[in-house]
């Protein structure tokens, strides 16, 4: 028997590494695994690592410290399923940390995340890279990359899936990308509605939710919502609204709802089909104040297209917002308010509100949530507008006070909404007299103060409505409210601009209030304002031009034209023409001028002052003067025989009369010829008079110091000539009935008092200069009383003429030409219709001749009147 031989076991080869199973317990190790070649290691990594992120976001934080997301990064596009699969449920877990999320976002990975939702991908791979993508489309900028990559098509795709999971990712990562308007706008092409519809029948609440959320975002678009309703997702909804077990998705289906509602064709299937109906008994029996709240909304939105405000007032809709303002909840309470301020446009709906719902309203005034207030005044505001029922069912119901009261609340728009309202009711005058007993104006006073525009122009809306009253602007003087109203005429707004000029208007109809609207500037604004193309306004003009009818001198400067119901009163001067821009001096200033080579001012007045009356030129009686009754004018002609000697102060002011001092104490005005009747005089006598001449001129230089003191209050010189005329024309004109008898022989009074009748041809030979001349120098001044000219031309003679006719009431307008001339015009009813009743045409238009044949009137616009008006 042979012996047995032992058989040798094959060696592995040399370059074979032995198989080496490794319990690993640092997640950094595995880590470092997720670089191996090798698939098993990668896929029991990635599945080590994923039951690690499952645990907390602080492993989470860890695996992103240990830099294992930019590894697995590149393992999402492996060729290995199951390698690729793993990868994929990390991400899906790790991209909910906001850090990892960022970091994704650098390494531009949506490209392969999206790629994973191929439908050759296991349903697994669908889910979390589905989930992936929910959490990243949070964050704008991962919204544009998965738009831009085209991830809203596969994941409208995965709407259809079987797995619930990935429907609920799909349809959250839908829902955030529809936010942006771009991917919303892309969104009818890719036909999503149906199966979004889908997802309402759904067994999961969160699915159910996230798809009305997604239809309440993409149903601002007129397409989606034809989409809607051509699907029949009207009647969906409807009947999510009636199933009481689904009563938590009814807030998400009102909004839906609402925005349907915009579109007229959806507002018709809805009441056809009876959902209307349903919707508000709905909205009107429902206990949830959400729900209350956002059908409130719907209605809204619904009411603002006219046909659908037709559509509801014929349901009754109103008696439904009625109801909803009576809720306990403030939401519901500002939701119904707005809904009636959007009903307003409806008269009919209006005119239903009068009976029921503004006492409601006016109660919620005094709520303590000022949004609740706002809302409410805003609904007031529209049921107001252009409807004086309404105005007076408010104030019936005590609105005015806590309309008041509102001016001072923190929410601008509460403010300008009862700032309308108020405006609203002052169109009607037993209610705007209600609302100035309430202290109206210096509640207006901060909201005139504010910054907002909108409050700005309400505010001085309500000023312009509340202050015709003489009283109320006494109230708004009173109050400081002049000096805001006037800066808001400053305001860039055009809105602001043109209301303020308004309410300036407004006020500036008396003189005191106007007066004192000049002096802080309104008058210099609204002249800037009205120079500037772009900001001037048919109101800054109206404006500008009331109050230059309370400031005659300036308005005759600028204008050239003084109208019959401008009165001419004391201390009114003519300075000539000036540029629009230009400044016109105060008449003191004008009085303590030098004498110059310019235009003399003429100055009305007749009113004395605190010193001596200046005297005329011409001689009269010291007996006659300002405010001193006249026996008769037969006595003036004949006491102007008597001289009289003056002397003139060296600043301008009443020239001081030279007197003597008679032992009787009386004082008397005596010229040499006078004291030369006494008989023989005596040397003594000569020097005594000497004496007192001179002491008197020492008296009249200390006068005049003291006319220069500041202390001391200024007057305007005195005219006692023009007192004279105003006396005569009085008792000579007044008792004529004709008012054209009145006309002519006020023009030959006029005519006679400066100079008389002028033939055409002797014009040039008419030396009016050198006597103005001779005034300016002897009165030391630029300023010429008018009674003191009695060498005149056309423009001192229509000054005369226009003065005395608006103190005996003789209606006529006073009209600046060119080359010094100037002219009166009067209107006369034509006397061959005299007795003639029903219409009758305008009366006809004369220039009245105070030149060449006094008392004569040339029909304006003849050639006579062309050759008395031009050179």
């Amino acid at each position: 028997m042979g012996k047995k031989i032992k058989k040798e076991t094959e060696s592995p080869p040399k370059d074979v590494f032995d198989p080496l199973t490794i319990e690993s317990k640092k997640a950094a190790t595995v880590v470092l695994m997720l670089n191996s070649p090798e698939e098993e290691i990668l896929a029991k990594a990635c599945e080590a690592i994923y039951r690690f992120a499952l645990k907390g976001e602080e492993n989470k934080a860890t695996l992103l410290e240990l830099g294992a997301v930019e590894p697995l990064t590149k393992l999402l596009t492996h060729e290995d399923k199951t390698v690729r699969r793993n990868a994929t449920m990390i991400f899906g877990i790790l991209s909910s940390n906001n850090d990892v999320k960022k970091l994704l976002r650098e390494l531009d990975v949506m490209n392969s995340v999206i790629a994973l939702l191929a439908p050759e991908e296991e349903v697994v791979i669908h889910e979390f890279a589905s989930l992936c993508l929910a959490n990243m489309s949070v964050e704008y900028t991962s919204k544009v990359q998965i738009f831009e990559h085209g991830g809203l098509e596969p994941l409208i795709r995965l709407l259809s899936s079987p797995d619930p999971d990935m429907k609920k990712n799909s349809i959250e990562c839908i829902y955030n990308l529809v936010q942006d308007f771009q991917c919303r706008a892309t969104f009818p092409e890719l036909n999503a509605i149906p199966s979004i519809l889908e997802l309402l029948k759904s067994e999961y609440p969160v699915i159910q939710l996230l798809a009305l959320k997604t239809l309440g975002i993409i149903t601002n678009d007129k397409e989606s919502r034809a989409m809607l309703r051509d699907n029949q997702g009207i009647d969906h909804l409807i009947k999510i609204l009636e199933t009481k077990e689904l009563n938590d998705l009814h807030i998400e289906v009102l909004s839906v709802v609402a925005n349907c509602l915009e579109d007229m064709d959806t507002v018709v299937l809805i009441q056809q089909t009876g959902g209307l109906k349903k919707l508000l008994t709905f909205a009107e029996n429902s206990t949830i104040p959400d729900i209350q709240k956002n059908a409130a909304k719907a209605i809204t939105v619904a009411a603002y297209n006219p046909e659908n405000r037709k559509l509801f007032h014929e349901q009754e809709v109103e008696k439904c917002l009625v109801a909803l303002l009576s809720s306990e909840s403030d939401g519901t309470k500002i939701a119904a308010s707005q809904a009636i301020s959007a009903m307003c446009e409806n008269s009919g709906s209006k005119d239903f509100f009068n009976h029921q719902g503004i006492p409601q309203l006016i109660q919620l005034l005094k709520s303590d949530n000022e949004e609740v207030r706002e809302a409410a005044a805003l609904a007031l505001a529209n049921l107001t507008t252009c409807n004086p029922a309404n105005a007076n069912a408010a104030a019936e119901a005590d609105g005015i006070d806590p309309l008041i009261s509102i001016l001072s609340s923190k929410r601008d728009g509460a403010i300008a909404n009862a700032a309308t309202v108020l405006t609203n009711m002052a169109m009607q005058e037993a209610l705007r007299v209600n609302i100035q007993n309430h202290d109206v104006m210096r509640a207006l006073i901060s909201p005139l103060r504010s910054t907002n525009t909108g409050v700005q122009s309400k505010a001085v809306l309500t000023i312009a409505a509340t202050a015709c009253d003489a009283e109320a602007r006494t109230e708004l003087r009173n109050a400081g409210g002049l000096e805001p109203l006037i800066e808001l005429l400053h305001s860039k707004d055009d809105e602001v601009r043109r209301n303020a000029s308004w309410a300036v208007m407004v006020c500036a109809s008396d003189e005191l209030t106007a007066t004192e609207l000049c002096k802080f500037g309104a008058l210099d604004i609204l002249e800037e304002v009205n120079l500037s193309v772009s900001r001037k306004n048919k109101f800054s003009e109206a404006a500008y031009n009331k109050l230059l009818n309370n400031h005659l001198p300036l308005k005759y400067s600028q204008t050239g034209y003084l109208s019959s119901s401008n009165i001419i009163s004391d201390g009114f001067y003519d300075y000539g023409r000036i540029n629009p821009g230009t400044k016109l001096l105060p008449l003191k200033d004008l009085c303590l001028q030098e004498p110059s080579d310019l235009r003399a001012v003429l100055l009305v007045n007749s009113k004395s002052s605190d010193v001596s009356p200046l005297p005329s030129t011409e001689d009269k009686s010291s007996d006659v003067g300002c405010g001193r009754s006249i026996s008769s004018s037969s006595s003036l002609r004949r006491t102007s025989k008597e001289k009289t000697s003056y002397h003139f102060s060296a600043g301008f002011g009443s020239p001081t009369e030279e007197k003597s001092e008679p032992s009787s104490g009386r004082n008397t005005a005596l010229s040499k010829s006078a004291t030369k009747e006494k008989g023989s005089r005596k040397v003594r006598g000569k020097k005594e008079e000497e004496k007192v001449k001179e002491e008197e001129e020492v008296t009249t230089v200390s006068k005049n110091i003291g006319e220069g003191s500041p202390d001391k209050e200024w007057y305007p010189p005195a005219d006692p000539d023009f007192c004279v005329y105003e006396y005569e024309v009085t008792k000579s004109i007044l008792p004529i009935t004709n008012i054209k008898e009145q006309i002519e022989a006020l023009a030959e009074y006029v005519a006679e008092k400066m100079g008389g009748t002028i033939p055409k041809e002797k014009l040039q030979d008419f030396s009016w200069e050198l006597h103005i001349s001779e005034l300016k120098f002897q009165l030391k001044s630029n300023v010429v009383p008018i009674g003191q000219i009695k060498k005149g031309i056309f423009y001192h003679r229509a000054l005369l003429f226009k003065a005395l006719a608006d103190k005996v009431g003789i209606g006529c307008s006073l009209v600046r030409g060119e080359y010094g001339r100037a002219w009166n015009e009067v209107k006369l009813m034509n006397e061959s219709l005299k007795g003639v009743t029903g219409g009758l045409p305008p009366p006809e238009v004369y220039i009245v001749d105070l030149m060449f044949q006094p008392g004569r009137l040339i029909k304006l616009r003849s050639r006579e009147a062309d050759l008395y008006r031009f050179l």
